[in-house]
């Protein structure tokens, strides 16, 4: 029986899942929306919500505590710019996931999560701009 075994190891240790963790949600915090396998999906998903009750919260203590999570300061600030203002007044269920088909190599189920409201401009823009940088320092 698997009593008070809440989570899914996904087959890493700790440490790599607590970096998995870090990385994916900073990307998803920076495209808004991701797509993976569905397991991985799931254990993200209450690890984002807290980081947007965090955001929501405001003050310096919660942003320490996710500064030590997330890992990236830009990510921490447009968690607390951008979505944290912009969930103000929702009561949870910040993100979906929503199930997106096998992976051809190894016929995984994927997900895409993704934030309810998003802003649809924002997956790629940063490495929009990024080209756009390098394009300029070229020329």
């Amino acid at each position: 029986m698997r009593h008070a075994r809440g989570y899914r190891r996904l087959n890493r240790t700790h440490e790599h899942r607590k970096a998995l963790w870090a990385n994916m949600a900073g990307s998803l915090i920076e495209h808004e929306q991701i797509k993976t396998t569905l397991p991985k999906a799931k254990e993200l998903r209450p690890i984002i919500e807290k980081m947007i009750t965090l955001a929501k919260r405001g003050d310096l203590h919660a942003r320490r505590q996710a500064a030590a999570k997330l890992k990236q300061d830009q990510y921490v600030s447009k968690l607390f710019d951008v979505l944290g203002p912009r969930y103000k007044d929702r009561q949870g269920g910040y993100v979906r996931v929503l199930k997106a088909g096998f992976r051809y190599g190894d016929m995984a189920p994927m997900a895409i999560i993704e934030f309810v409201d998003r802003d649809r401009d924002a997956k790629g823009a940063g490495d929009k701009a990024r080209l756009a940088a390098e394009e300029a320092a070229e020329e």
